[in-house]
């Protein structure tokens, strides 16, 4: 007969929580991996998915939260959620510069509260603009996806638009070195939808991912206007150059740059610093290391490919 268990029947010895205790305190000495309130008191990840949400709202209304909106009420809602996100970004941002000038052990001339208020004031002053982007996103995303009903389909349910509209919020904070909270959040994307965007990228006007999944865009990279991917392309970086002493240089251009009007499917590979030339198309599965002129075509040669016809294998022709 199956046991049933009662509460308290499972417990741990003094002696074994002691030491339990003990040994795992002693992993914290060094402070690493500790978020220690008497030191920097890094953002929570919880923190940045609750001011995230509320940016995701400001760009979009009504489609994510509890709030309800209606037009001749719109401006009282949107005013308090603009005052709950100063408020709330500001102190994460002064708690991420107060790190770094600890760190680079520069907090006698660090302006972490007036940087922060530009930071945050910078993204809440783009958001008209962002907005405007938004559009043109799900505009292409509409027009080039046959399955799309609505373009209110398309902003309440395509993993793409909340990937790259949370990079493009997150960007802004990233031009003006706001540590952390950028990578936070366009993270916090990419667990969800797949899709990873360094906050660092730049990217135009009309962008659309169809499906997404696996898409990786580094860093560096630059993308034009009316560019769309498909799922599994990789824009990343051909070498890390390190220096004198062995660790990696930070800061280099290392990653694509896509013009206008560029088309890239499945799984394509395009890595390091080279350009993909205006209204160029790359095919799937191509791996790209070199510039290419503007118009240019790539698809996998034919002759690699191989048919299986009448259960028989034969080298494609």
């Amino acid at each position: 007969m199956k046991k049933l268990y009662k509460k308290g029947d499972f417990y741990l010895k003094k002696a074994q929580l002691d030491d339990l205790t003990s040994s795992l305190s002693a992993s914290y000495a060094d402070g690493f991996g500790v978020n220690l309130e008497e030191g920097a008191n890094l953002p929570r990840r919880r923190e940045i998915l609750s001011v995230t949400g509320k940016l995701e709202e400001l760009l979009f209304p009504g489609f994510d939260g509890e709030e309800r909106y209606q037009l001749d009420t719109i401006s009282y809602s949107v005013a308090k959620l603009i005052e709950q996100l100063y408020h709330e970004l500001c102190e994460l941002t002064v708690r991420s510069f107060c790190y770094m000038c600890k760190k680079n052990n520069t907090s006698h001339d660090c302006r972490t509260e007036e940087k922060s208020r530009e930071a945050v004031m910078a993204l809440l002053k783009a958001m008209p603009g962002l907005r405007d982007i938004a559009r043109s996103d799900i505009e292409a995303a509409y027009a080039g996806d046959p399955a799309a009903h609505s373009m209110d389909e398309i902003i309440i349910s395509y993993p793409a638009v909340k990937a790259i509209e949370i990079q493009r919020m997150a960007h802004v904070l990233y031009k003006h070195d706001v540590p952390f909270i950028p990578r936070m959040m366009t993270e916090y994307a990419h667990s969800i939808t797949g899709i990873d965007i360094n906050p660092g990228a730049e990217i135009g006007r009309g962008f659309f991912i169809d499906h997404g999944t696996g898409v990786v865009i580094g860093e560096t990279a630059r993308i034009g206007s009316n560019v769309r991917l498909y799922q599994g392309v990789t824009l990343g970086a051909l070498s890390f150059p390190k220096d004198s002493c062995g660790m990696l240089v930070k800061g280099l251009r290392r990653h694509p740059t896509i013009e206008d009007d560029v088309t890239i499917y499945a799984n394509a590979t395009v890595l390091g610093d080279v350009t993909i030339g205006k209204g160029s198309v790359l095919g799937g599965n191509v791996w790209v290391t070199e510039s290419l002129p503007p118009g240019t075509k790539v698809v996998a040669s034919a002759e690699n490919l191989i048919r299986y016809s009448n259960q028989t294998k034969e080298a494609g022709k």
